[in-house]
């Protein structure tokens, strides 16, 4: 069978090609791929334990199967390092809407879309007080990382960064903003909605909603 392999950043330019088509035998797995193209190129193999994967625009682990025509990407570490801000944060602290926008930023885009997320005082028909957000730190980010890249490989040039608070929050405090770039503007509204609904699904994050007659764990995605 046969797959196509999408290289960025600095794997591509290590290689020197965007894509490769590999044959594999049929039900190959991700890590017999990425073996493979660890003997074949020295920089497959010098990035293999920082490098992500995804097949088919999901990010995914070594043992899943591969199958005719899928379309696999090797990721390169992003932006994070000393003196780069990490694309997605958790913070008990305020947060900063501009300093999310500054993420994603860049020449190339041509729209910037941001989706706010604020303390509402009322919910479900009870009166809210405040609200408590509790975090699985390492996995939460972990996993916003894992949204940002599948957004980027199913609008290419789109950017994607997420902070979260933590932490109790008062009325009218800002609990989430999701930042999202691309050229046109049709990717970016679609790529920060893709974003925020993901983010609900997927990121370890729960809510406490405290209100005046009582205090419950908001366990349905809303």
């Amino acid at each position: 069978m046969q797959v196509t392999v999408r290289l960025f950043g600095s794997l591509r330019e290590a290689t020197g090609a965007k894509e490769l088509l590999v044959q594999l035998p049929e039900g190959a797995r991700l890590g017999e791929l990425a073996a493979l193209l660890g003997r074949e190129h020295a920089a497959f193999a010098a990035m293999a334990t920082r490098l992500r994967s995804a097949v088919n625009h999901q990010v995914v682990e070594d043992d899943v199967r591969l199958g005719e025509g899928d379309e696999v990407a090797f990721l390169p570490p992003v932006a994070g390092g000393s003196g780069v801000e990490p694309r997605c944060t958790l913070s008990a602290e305020p947060l900063d809407v501009g300093r999310v926008v500054a993420r994603v930023a860049g020449s190339d885009a041509g729209g910037i879309v941001t989706f706010v997320g604020t303390v509402r005082d009322a919910s479900r028909g009870h009166a809210i007080r405040h609200l408590e957000y509790e975090a699985y730190p390492g996995m939460a980010e972990r996993e916003m990382e894992k949204i940002a890249d599948a957004a980027a490989l199913q609008w290419p040039g789109a950017r994607v960064a997420m902070a979260h608070r933590t932490g109790q929050l008062a009325i009218g405090e800002i609990a989430v903003v999701i930042a999202a770039s691309a050229p046109h503007r049709p990717e970016a509204f679609a790529a920060c909605r893709f974003a925020i609904d993901a983010l609900k699904q997927q990121v370890p994050i729960w809510k406490k909603e405290v209100a005046v007659d009582g205090e419950y764990w908001v366990e349905e995605h809303a």
